[in-house]
């Protein structure tokens, strides 16, 4: 008799829920650990920034104060000298323990790391920090979304879905926009094709949704869809989880024209017809060239009633040569603070 038939009855669902409890524990006590690391690194930095204001501590101060550290604790990784300057520079970018505790001790070390590296502006660090938290960013995420300025591209598309759509679907419709959207991960030339584009996103498909944002689920390319006695075909199709609807993506590897505004609105009909569940939203589309002229944007969409959002793409973006070199390297952190601290 096998050992699963001498199993009593629930034992298998018994197992399962057992599981997800033990799982659940061991996200909590990981989470709890990384919060009580980064508020003893915060107390740490403001206890040094009190020394340098009341005593003039200098740097080799810190350095004595990092050996001493470093052989009272030699199980601990985070007490290098580069580390205590990340620590004071921690406490005196945010002063306030309040801040400290609500938002950056619920990411990672590294995490605070880059925002004071990568940022000098508060507003900036704040709703980055905010965000990583949002949306499970690792590290590396959150420096491409700050070395592509996630923040100042995101929502900024010329949309109509305000007057399209009810208003909490507008806002986070707006939201999920970024003007432009950054296709840097594509070896391209400026005079690639739509098809180049579109075979090249694909075969960055994970790059592809990390820039789309949260939420966007692949459902195909080229998308046939049958009307009347012909065939139509959708760039790209996807779903997305949030906003619940289908969002059509038209890729355009020459400037804004009007007329792609009414075949968009076309597709949206279409698409509702066809493939729209009698729960879902209404489509929306998105509608992304190479360049594009605001007002001429505008214009084409007053008097659409689809909602329907047109960007920009850029194929490269160069980072500002204030933040080269900045970031310490992968290693140089890790060999710092141990790899117990990576974001996984």
């Amino acid at each position: 008799m096998a050992n699963s038939d001498l199993l009593p009855r629930g034992y298998e669902a018994l197992l399962q829920d057992l599981k997800q409890r033990i799982q659940s524990a061991q996200l909590r006590a990981s989470v709890s650990v990384n919060r009580e690391l980064v508020l003893l690194y915060w107390s740490i930095g403001r206890e040094i920034l009190l020394r340098q204001a009341q005593e003039n501590w200098g740097t080799k101060v810190i350095d004595r104060l990092a050996d001493d550290l470093k052989r009272a604790f030699p199980s601990m990784k985070g007490f290098s000298p580069r580390n205590l300057k990340y620590m004071r520079a921690f406490a005196e970018a945010w002063p306030g323990e309040e801040f400290v505790q609500q938002v950056a001790a619920l990411i990672p070390w590294f995490h605070n790391c880059v925002l004071l590296d990568k940022l000098k502006n508060e507003s900036d660090r704040i709703w980055y920090a905010k965000a990583a938290i949002q949306y499970g960013w690792s590290r590396n995420v959150l420096v491409h979304q700050i070395e592509s300025a996630f923040r100042r591209r995101s929502g900024a598309a010329v949309t109509n879905f305000e007057r399209t759509l009810s208003p909490p679907q507008s806002d986070l419709a707006q939201q999920i926009t970024k003007d432009p959207y950054t296709f840097d991960f594509l070896m391209l030339g400026e005079d690639a094709r739509e098809r180049q584009l579109e075979h090249g996103l694909l075969q960055h498909l994970r790059k592809f949704l990390l820039e789309l944002g949260v939420g966007f689920a692949f459902v195909a390319s080229q998308y046939r869809l049958e009307v009347g006695e012909s065939d139509f075909f959708i760039d790209l199709l996807f779903y997305h989880l949030k906003l619940r609807c289908f969002v059509v993506i038209d890729l355009k590897a020459t400037a804004f024209q009007p007329e792609f505004a009414g075949k968009m609105n076309f597709y949206l009909a279409a698409v509702d017809d066809l493939l729209k569940h009698k729960d879902d939203q209404p489509s929306i589309g998105l509608i992304i060239c190479k360049t594009k002229d605001r007002i001429i944007a505008e214009y084409a969409l007053r008097n659409t009633n689809a909602p329907i959002g047109i960007s920009e793409y850029r194929l490269a973006e160069a980072l500002p040569a204030s933040l080269e070199g900045i970031l310490p390297t992968v290693e140089e952190l890790e060999a710092e603070l141990g790899k117990d601290n990576r974001s996984h």
